[in-house]
């Protein structure tokens, strides 16, 4: 089942609908503008953007500081600073890349702008349709994963979430769409998974956002954090593996290493004493393994450790 991602507590904040179209007219301009440049160009000026966005934001980048800081101890503050910044820049060429991988790949240059790294078993688990999950996490250009495997007809669905902003997520979801990528809204997704599962399907997730009071806590980067118990329930309750993946841009082109670094079999926690707690932390480690291989690519300012368990929080 998934977990809602709203503390019932909260209250929704409110949109207002004028500046919701406003952002998205200036992100349709920004789009017609940019495809006037080549690629290239765009990424050099997004990394403007976030070095800009760097600057001026500074909760996320304080945010994105202390979360660094108690992931990497050991490191100096000058690497620290670096990296964060290297992440904003990161963050604004994912933007821009939403824009551009619908124009630029096609079934016939796909190897222009991508290699492969330990993919071919999932692939081929994929192929068998026998039912698969696939896990990635906000890092480099998450987003291009989705968009080739709906490229290449694979029977995938996309778990997510619309964007607050209704038009945004509208055009998001048109991206993503366009070469056959589905996608499911998250608080329906329940009621549907059994039945995608036993098509066959592969059902792909984004696996390290927080999951409140009720998540499931594993130690993720040195900290606990709250994971949905949603990925490991179906994998246990459905009897299939998990793929961990991975995208990560080369350099700062419009070039991405794909990558699956771990694969999950069910006779792997069929003798575990609490197969949920195994299962969870160990796609979550194979996220901490990609991550620190180029934390640079990570959302640092993402709110990961949010939540904390009750006994933490009373010493703080």
């Amino acid at each position: 089942m998934v977990e809602p991602t709203v503390d019932k507590k909260k209250k929704k904040k409110k949109h207002n609908p004028v500046k919701d179209y406003l952002l998205y007219l200036a992100v349709r301009i920004l789009a017609i503008v940019a495809a006037v440049f080549d690629v290239e160009t765009n990424l050099a000026t997004a990394r403007f953007f976030g070095r800009l966005l760097w600057k001026y934001y500074h909760r996320g980048r304080q945010r994105a500081i202390d979360n660094l800081r108690a992931s990497f101890p050991e490191k100096s503050d000058e690497w620290i600073w670096r990296t964060g910044k290297k992440s904003f820049e990161h963050l604004a060429m994912l933007a821009m890349d939403l824009m551009f991988v619908p124009r630029l790949v096609n079934k016939h240059n796909w190897r222009d702008y991508s290699t492969y790294k330990t993919a071919e078993r999932a692939k081929w688990l994929m192929h068998e349709n026998r039912g698969l999950l696939m896990v990635a996490a906000h890092y480099s250009n998450f987003e291009i994963m989705g968009y080739l495997l709906g490229l290449f007809g694979f029977n995938i669905y996309s778990i997510a979430r619309p964007l607050d902003n209704k038009y945004l997520s509208r055009y998001l979801y048109g991206v993503r769409q366009r070469v056959g990528q589905r996608i499911i809204d998250k608080k329906g997704a329940s009621r549907l998974m059994d039945k995608l599962i036993s098509s066959g399907a592969t059902l792909c997730f984004i696996a390290d956002q927080d999951a409140g009071r009720k998540g499931v806590f594993v130690d993720f980067l040195g900290r606990k954090a709250s994971t949905y118990k949603s990925i490991g329930l179906v994998a246990i309750t459905e009897n299939i593996p998990i793929g961990v993946g991975y995208s990560r841009r080369i350099g700062n082109r419009f070039f991405f290493e794909i990558g699956v670094n771990r694969i999950i079999f069910p006779d792997e926690w069929a003798d575990k004493e609490d197969p949920l707690t195994w299962v969870t932390q160990e796609y979550t480690r194979a996220v901490e393994e990609f991550v620190r291989e180029d934390p640079s690519q990570y959302w640092w300012l993402h709110r990961r450790w949010k939540t904390q368990p009750k006994a933490r929080k009373a010493k703080t």
